[in-house]
Formats: C-alpha cells, structure tokens, sequence
C-alpha cells in the first residue's frame, strides 16, 4: 500500500530525491563527493542564512544536538535550558549527561516562551555559559518567537552562547541566523530537506568556533574541529551515508529554486489549512494562533477517543498521522506539513481523519473539512503569494 504519510519526519521523499538516492556508489574520497559535499553544504548556507561553516554529520538530529552540546561547552558550565516541549527536554537532558550545570526554564507544554519571561530569568547575577532554544516544538506544534528570543539572549550580561534546535523548522520557517545572532543550530535530513533520516546538519557562527577550542567535554565522533579539518579537503572524517546526501543535494537545490521565502510562505498556508480543517472537524488546537508551528499542528483527541482504534482505522484506509509524545502519550494527534507538501495531500489526509472520527461517534463530514481546509489555505495568499506567519520570524 501507498502511504499517504503525514508524521513530522520522515517526511514523503520527491520522486527526485528517490532516484537520486537509487544512485550507485561513489569513492567519499574522490573529487565527485568533494563537489556533492561542497554543492549540498554551499546551498544549506544560504538557505539557512549564514556565512559560517556548515558540517554535515553522519547521525540523527539527536546526534546533532549531542555533537552541538559537547563541542561547545564544559563540565560545570551553567546553562539555561529553555524547555515547551519534549524535544527542549531532550535537548536540556543531553546537556545534562554530560556535566552541564544546566536549570531548566519549563514553560507549560502548548504555549511559546515570552521574551520577558526569558530575559527575567537571563537577569541572574551569575552568567550562564550558553542557553538552549527549541525553534520549533515538534512535540506540541508550537513555534518559539526566535528571533526576540535570540535579542534577549544577547543582550544578557556574560554574553551566553545561543544553540538551537533547528531541527523541525530549518528550511521551512523564517530564519537568518546570522542577523539573529544564533551562534549555532541543528537540523536534519529527513525533515523540510526532503531526504532520508542519517544526516544531522549543524550550521556553526565565529563564537561557536572560539568555545569548540577550549570546551571540555569529551567528545570523538562528533568531534567539529575533525568534521571541520576534513571538510576543507572535501570529506568527512568518517563513512557518510552517501545515498542520503544524493537526495539531499536536490531536496536543497529545489529549495533554493523555490527560494527561501516562496517556502516559508507555502509552508504557513498550508499550516494554516490544516489548522481550518482540524478546526471544521470539531477538533480543539493545541497551540494559539500567534505561536502554531508552520510544520506541525497539534489537536487535542475528543474525550472518550482512544488514539490506538482511531490510528489504526487511518493506516486501514493508507493514512499515516502521529500520536502525543511523552505525558501527552494518548491525549493528542499531530500532523507533519513539511517538504514535499501542498495543500493536496493534506486535505486527503483530513478527509481521512474525518471519516475515522466519524466511525467512532465524532460527528464530521469530510466534505465540509476539505473545504474548510482549502478555504484557510486560499486566505493565506496575498496577491497570490502565502504570507510567512509573523510570530515565527
């Protein structure tokens, strides 16, 4: 069966990135992978809007934020963890695992970090070392104000270091990490990409550079400073997973004809279809209107729903959506809209989701959804053109 697949990664691959990735092997040592790494990496730079270096890393984007953590930072070092979600947990946790004195700044699952909340808690007398942002909540469906949260790191006193889980937005959301001072962010393949899981991204700024030379905490495989020193050369320092990085040099080359903000624009319509559509079904949104993601919507289960019947009557019918996560395990639904993706595949996947609520005494017509669905994607379009969502850049 043909997966109508609708998770927040891995996202459905173009027929491109497929064949690309069918490709034979060749010599990650020669000058062909040379020029496939320097191509993918120059493209991702622009994309993601920085002149710094861009690493390509053999891993998930756990491993990314893992490599990100122990590059830059010490045993002991005092970092804030800012945490909506279950990914911002992870990202503390992994901090944590590796000496980090880290404090938590938890903000209540469903809601976005306010700057003033951030800078009250930046205002300590003692400096912290680096604080840890989540762009986008894929988890919640809640996208972090980044770039005034990004305002309010810098102008902290001890001038903390910003690394960012990029992992779920890059590519899709607004995002200028250099004029946002965003010193460094991760992301990975298998998200707006458009590529298979297996390469983690990390885009690395000039302050991030000067703590990887005296951070302590041990790292081999993940170390930059090799990433970096082979890169120059045209290679990675371990085997890459070569096929991957074939369909991520056309899924980057079809965002860059695209252009950065057709994407984002695309991306927010459609957002705001699905978030008409869950709405027209008679589902409450997890997110408020100023802070839903432009990747993932969130919606809370009616009561009485039980999400393992209502899951397997959508892959019954070939539509794949995913679950809550951690605490919210049963409570919630969520639906990927990143990449590879118009309104189209989403209105099918609504009239599925529909018709499987229907099932289970939930009132809905998928007809009256799908309709609701393109209405919110067409009100979108100024002159023909999707407005970005302004809460996210």
């Amino acid at each position: 069966m043909q997966y109508n697949l609708r998770v927040p990664g891995p996202t459905p691959l173009p027929d491109a990135v497929r064949a690309a990735q069918a490709a034979q092997m060749i010599d990650h040592r020669g000058t062909e992978f040379a020029e496939l790494l320097r191509e993918t990496t120059s493209g991702l730079a622009t994309l993601i809007g920085t002149r710094g270096e861009v690493l390509l890393l053999t891993g998930s984007g756990t491993g990314g934020l893992e490599a990100v953590v122990v590059n830059t930072l010490s045993p002991g070092d005092r970092v804030l963890a800012v945490s909506i979600g279950a990914f911002g947990d992870r990202f503390a946790s992994i901090a944590e695992q590796f000496g980090a004195s880290v404090e938590r700044l938890e903000v209540e699952w469903g809601s976005a970090v306010d700057p003033g909340q951030l800078a009250s808690r930046l205002a300590d007398r003692a400096p912290f070392r680096a604080v840890l942002l989540t762009h986008n909540e894929t988890s919640t469906g809640v996208a972090n104000p980044l770039r005034e949260l990004a305002a309010v790191v810098h102008a902290a006193h001890g001038a903390p270091l910003l690394l960012v889980d990029g992992i779920s937005g890059l590519g899709a959301m607004p995002f200028d990490m250099d004029d946002w001072g965003v010193d460094a962010v991760v992301s990975a393949s298998q998200k707006a990409w458009m590529a298979s899981p297996g390469i983690a991204i990390a885009a690395l700024g000039s302050r991030a550079w000067d703590a990887i030379e005296t951070a302590q905490m041990p790292r081999f495989y993940w170390d930059f400073r090799e990433a970096r020193s082979w890169a120059q050369k045209g290679q990675t320092p371990w085997t890459p997973a070569v096929s991957v990085l074939f369909g991520l040099r056309v899924g980057v080359a079809r965002l860059l004809a695209e252009g950065r903000e057709a994407t984002w624009a695309r991306h927010a319509a459609v957002a705001a279809g699905v978030q008409a559509g869950l709405e027209a079904v008679g589902l409450q949104l997890v997110a408020s209107a100023p802070h839903r993601s432009a990747t993932v919507t969130a919606a809370w289960l009616p009561d009485g729903l039980e999400w393992g019947p209502l899951n397997a009557r959508m892959r019954a019918q070939g539509t794949i959506i995913a679950g809550g996560q951690g605490k919210w395990t049963g409570k919630i639904l969520r639906l990927g809209h990143m990449g590879d993706v118009g309104i189209a595949e989403m209105t099918d996947a609504l009239e599925i989701l529909s018709d499987a609520l229907a099932h289970f005494g939930h009132a809905a017509s998928p007809e009256r959804v799908a309709s609701a669905a393109r209405r919110g994607f067409e009100e979108h379009f100024d002159g023909g053109v999707a407005t970005p969502v302004a809460a996210q850049g």
